[in-house]
């Protein structure tokens, strides 16, 4: 967060928040650029919100959703690590998180990046109630998507299903259809692993996740956070 990022209270964007505090914590610690994507939940909510930088004391995130000053996240930077704080400021599809207890920034990250290293490492997931469409060759298949990530989804369906297939599925609210791989499939219960991941804005919320699963975006700027998020390294550790 550059402090050109923070705006001020003449401009009436933090009307509940007293800027100096913002300020003097800012001054306590070093924020370190990055590019992961963590998984947001809020009261009626959860996503996942891009983290554009982090420090000892709070974090900067990224999300084109509608967010009020003041509000409470608990912010899942992966499915161990996670931390709490409050919104402090927001503009642009931007935000600002202060965190309700200072941490170790720089030992985070490297936690963070020794787990992504670990054998068995997976993406942050979301909790989903959702129908889909899962199609074989023989046929079509109602299913719910119990679970998503960028890089695949957990499903149940009353057809069992062999691991190994391919299959075409159709998310809710879209016509689009998304190839994937039935990863594995245990009675009714299964796994999707994605050919091509997710854009992350599809899943910024699940509130609105069946409004925009279908609409496919372009020149999205989280190539680089999907690839640090799935352990192809992280940037910032100083």
């Amino acid at each position: 967060m550059n402090s050109d990022d923070i705006p001020d209270r003449e401009n009436g964007r933090i009307p509940e928040v007293d800027i100096r505090e913002v300020h003097e914590r800012r001054g306590s610690s070093r924020y370190r650029a990055i590019r992961r994507i963590a998984r947001v939940t809020r009261n009626d909510d959860d996503g996942l919100w891009l983290v554009r930088n982090i420090s000892d004391d709070g974090l900067q995130l990224a999300a084109n959703v509608s967010v009020t000053v003041g509000e409470a996240v608990a912010i899942a930077l992966s499915e161990t690590i996670s931390v709490h704080g409050r919104i402090v400021w927001a503009q642009g599809g931007r935000c600002g998180v202060i965190f309700d207890g200072k941490i170790d920034a720089a030992a985070t990250l490297k936690a963070l990046a020794s787990e992504q290293r670990a054998e068995g490492y997976r993406a942050l997931r979301l909790p989903i109630e959702a129908e889909a469409i899962m199609i074989l060759r023989d046929g079509s298949h109602p299913i719910d998507l119990v679970d998503i990530s960028q890089q695949g989804a957990g499903y149940v369906c009353d057809a069992l299903l062999k691991a190994g297939h391919e299959i075409d599925l159709v998310l809710p609210g879209g016509e689009q259809r998304r190839r994937a791989l039935i990863r594995w499939s245990r009675g009714k219960r299964g796994g999707l692993w994605f050919t091509q991941p997710l854009d992350r804005m599809v899943l910024e919320s699940i509130a609105r996740f069946g409004d925009v699963a279908g609409v496919r975006t372009e020149g999205s700027d989280d190539a680089g956070a999907f690839a640090s998020s799935t352990g192809a390294g992280l940037t910032g550790l100083g």
